[in-house]
């Protein structure tokens, strides 16, 4: 069974920093994508970053340049770091994970590609 748990959350001040982790088990981790979406209150999901296991990554454009996802196949653990924050990047973040599929070469940017997701983790920005 493919379990994601996120971790890192928390309250933060515009402009600062804070790092997501996410773990994920039960899959051969290193076959297959991760990606970060966000859900504000009100708000569809919203794709965040990606990354594959050739590690080739994928950004939304409201975090570009600020934002770095990474990975650690040792770890089993995904990573999303989060640079000058902005209060716009208050919500609840999602870790997320294709299936074990092999290379995924499928639409990074679209929640329905990934079938495992995480509880979800609150970050809040203050200005």
């Amino acid at each position: 069974q493919v379990q994601v748990v996120e971790s890192g959350g928390g309250l933060a001040q515009a402009g600062g920093s804070l790092r997501l982790s996410c773990a994920v088990s039960g899959r051969t981790f290193s076959s297959a994508a991760e990606g970060w979406f966000r859900q504000a209150p009100g708000k569809e999901r919203e794709f965040v970053a990606a990354i594959n296991s050739i590690d080739s990554t994928y950004y939304g454009d409201s975090v570009k340049g600020r934002f770095t996802i990474s990975r650690d196949n040792a770890k089993n653990a995904v990573y999303l770091r989060m640079n000058s924050l902005k209060p716009e990047d208050t919500a609840v973040y999602y870790c997320a994970a294709t299936p074990p599929l092999g290379y995924f070469d499928g639409d990074y940017y679209s929640a329905q590609e990934y079938d495992y997701w995480g509880q979800g983790t609150q970050v809040t920005v203050s200005s």
